[in-house]
């Protein structure tokens, strides 16, 4: 069959991920935070895109204006009778005086051309209490009237006498102000709060205290540089004496000294060292400590036999040191430049009513933008050519698809919340131990969407329950099957029921893994040893050989 071109027509479904879609599926799985900074940014750049505001967190133009003017007249008022009581006057006040027309007709009793000759007279006084000399001889030494202004004083009269502590304009202006600070919206109260100090600067502040030497401060200051976040040096001495062109013996010498610095502990290259500074700030470093702390494995292992050998001490001694050193920071660096935790805001709230559980959106959480549609009309009749239209057009398609989304999104995180908190009613209920065994597609099947849509709605989104706020992943765990053929139970509630027992053991009857299997079984849980063992280490809980050890060792001490 010979080749050749030609023509042909053909229906075909396809799925096409618009930029639409795109933004769609992601702002579902966006947190709240994610979220609000995904619309600020969205606002900034698409000018037909406005905030809603609340209709009670509205302030009109005249209320904002005449609150003001409000102020400023309360101000004034203050300042004049603050005046008025005292005699004396700032420079506001004689401006105020000077503009005075002596025919105005809101003075029809002259008060300005008395308090002008009042103001005179003052003047006069202190000039010739000043100055020694009277006002007439001073105006005969310059030939002229102290009247006599030129154009750059701007009208204004030679300045008052000093006011008195709590007194004038100044005082007047902040007389009404609390200890917060200016009642104004230009006052920053942030500017007033500290900024926090990193542990670099903590430990800058005492080196230029401990040492004196130029060239040892310079070395002081690289090994600060090296230490990390935690307190830890865990750069080699060696290198930095051959960078910075320095005796070993001296950035030895230079470490010792910043080791002594507060907080205990720092500058240390390993954690025992760390542990040793700080015993050593407590006058606790004996031998049989530094014994200790030369084998911390066989106390991360619980060999409390092997330690007492090592040590020579008996089960009182060893129970009060391994006591002591479990009251030291291994990391003292954490205590300073700590980032600001962020709490957990919960997307969905669940309340419990005497029929059903209400589920309800956070609205904080749910960012409220609109479509101008007035500022489109108006802009797009002033639009010149093809490319103001067809960025016009693009601003306008995007902004509607935006608040779609966003509506999309919140019904969608409601529909999921509520088959979850429909699933798992005996949890809210009753709690952990009956927490049912739930996955994606459960949830998908019921409510009619797909599994990728309900995974990305539980990421990163958090409910508030009257058992606590939970990731809604938390809900999602996987079943065990039961030993009598019943009702499957859920990986979250066997290792609730494991935690549980191993807390109730008592020192003489520690559960082996084995022990747990059996008990469970005999609780109707189909569960392997190899489970157990991998729920308990996923808890840190220790082996029981550990737990033997550790509890006896706390029993002795007792």
């Amino acid at each position: 069959m010979p080749l050749s071109p030609r023509l042909e027509f053909r229906q075909t479904q396809s799925l096409v991920m618009t930029p639409q879609l795109m933004q769609a599926i992601k702002l579902l799985q966006l947190s709240n935070l994610d979220l609000v900074a995904y619309v600020e940014a969205e606002l900034e750049r698409n000018p037909l895109l406005e905030r809603q505001v609340e209709p009670n967190g509205e302030r009109s133009a005249e209320g904002e204006g005449g609150g003001e003017d409000g102020g400023n007249r309360e101000g004034a008022d203050a300042h004049s009778a603050h005046d008025g009581h005292d005699g004396h006057e700032g420079r506001d006040g004689n401006e105020a005086h000077d503009s005075q027309d002596p025919h105005d007709p809101h003075d029809p009793d002259g008060r300005a051309d008395g308090l002008g000759q009042e103001r005179d007279s003052q003047v006069t006084d202190w000039l010739e209490e000043r100055l020694g000399a009277s006002r007439s001889a001073i105006e005969d030494r310059l030939d002229t009237t102290l009247d006599n202004i030129y154009p750059d004083d701007n009208g204004r009269e030679p300045a008052s006498p000093p006011t008195p502590m709590g007194e004038g304009p100044a005082y007047s202006e902040w007389a009404g102000v609390g200890t917060g600070g200016r009642d104004d919206e230009g006052y920053n109260l942030e500017a007033f709060v500290p900024a926090e100090t990193t542990l670099a600067e903590h430990l800058e502040g005492q080196l230029s205290l401990a040492i004196t030497d130029p060239a040892e401060r310079l070395i002081g200051l690289n090994i600060i540089d090296l230490i990390d976040e935690a307190g830890y040096l865990s750069a080699d001495l060696s290198g930095v004496a051959e960078r910075l062109g320095a005796p070993v013996e001296t950035v030895n010498r230079v470490l010792e000294t910043i080791q002594t610095f507060d907080p205990p502990g720092i500058g240390a290259r390993s954690l025992s060292e760390c542990l040793a500074l700080q015993l050593r700030e407590r006058n606790r470093f004996d031998p049989a400590m530094a014994a200790l702390l030369g084998h911390l494995e066989l106390l991360a292992r619980r060999e409390f036999a092997m330690l007492k050998r090592v040590c020579a001490v008996d089960d009182e001694d060893l129970a009060e040191m391994v006591g002591e050193i479990r009251r030291l920071n291994p990391k003292p660096g954490l205590a300073f430049g700590s980032g600001v935790i962020q709490p957990i805001v919960p997307d969905v709230f669940v309340r419990g009513t005497p029929d059903n559980w209400l589920v309800e959106l956070n609205s904080d959480t749910l960012p409220r933008v609109l479509v101008n549609q007035a500022y489109y009309s108006r802009v797009q009749k002033a639009t010149r050519n093809d490319r103001e239209k067809a960025f016009l057009t693009d601003c306008m398609q995007t902004a509607t698809w935006l608040t779609r989304s966003l509506d999309q999104r919140a019904r969608t995180i409601l529909k999921v919340a509520t088959e979850i908190v429909r699933q798992q009613d005996a949890f809210l209920t009753l709690g952990v131990q009956h927490l049912r065994p739930l996955n994606l597609r459960m949830v998908a099947d019921a409510i009619g969407m797909h599994e990728s849509t309900v995974s990305r709605v539980t990421s990163n989104k958090y409910m508030a329950t009257p058992r606590g706020i939970f990731e809604m992943k938390y809900f999602f765990s996987s079943s065990i099957s039961s030993s009598d053929g019943g009702e499957a139970h859920s990986a979250e509630s066997v290792r609730f029921r494991i935690k549980q027992m191993i807390d109730a053991e008592s020192p003489d009857d520690v559960l082996s893994d084995d022990t747990l299997v059996q008990r469970l079984r005999e609780a109707g849980i189909d569960i392997a040893r190899r489970t157990v063992a991998k729920y308990r280490e996923a808890m840190r809980i220790p082996s029981s050989v550990q737990r033997r050890r550790e509890k006896q060792a706390a029993l002795s001490a007792g």
